[in-house]
């Protein structure tokens, strides 16, 4: 395989760099819900009902820290824990109905913010969102990226 331009290296750079920018520019706008609750939330909405060890590996964080998310998210009705039926040392974390109407409002929130930032600027276009989207979703499905999400 031939090695990427520097042209290329440096648009996968900022690529990267300005959808972290964009993720955390977003959160302000949903004042109420954790950034790591948010996390867990999307990823029982990718992955399905998961234990916390896969969790922690999913978002790269330790079991300990994973505990302690899905804990604050158990007490507010958000995921619930059952025992594992392949390992009864192990529970099952699984998105409720609640979790993902809260996923819900915070996705709305943030498409809104992008939307009123889109629609004011004096450039951009629906369009121009619609390729960004395009681009990010071709590359999170490469071959080189799959898994990683």
């Amino acid at each position: 395989m031939a090695q990427p331009s520097e042209r290329l290296l440096t648009s996968g750079g900022d690529l990267v760099t300005y959808a972290a920018r964009l993720v955390r520019a977003s959160r302000q706008h949903v004042h109420h819900t954790p950034p790591a609750g948010v996390r867990v939330l999307s990823l029982l909405d990718e992955h399905g009902p998961s234990g916390i060890s896969q969790l922690a590996t999913y978002d790269r964080t330790s079991q300990p820290t994973m505990s302690g998310a899905v804990a604050g998210l158990v007490e507010r009705g958000w995921v619930s824990k059952t025992p594992d039926p392949k390992d009864a040392r192990a529970s099952l974390v699984r998105l409720t109905d609640a979790g993902r109407d809260a996923l819900g409002v915070v996705r709305r929130r943030n498409a809104e913010a992008v939307a009123e930032a889109i629609d004011s600027h004096p450039t951009l276009t629906p369009d121009d969102l619609a390729t960004a989207v395009a681009v990010l979703r071709g590359v999170l499905e490469s071959t080189s990226l799959k898994g990683t999400q």
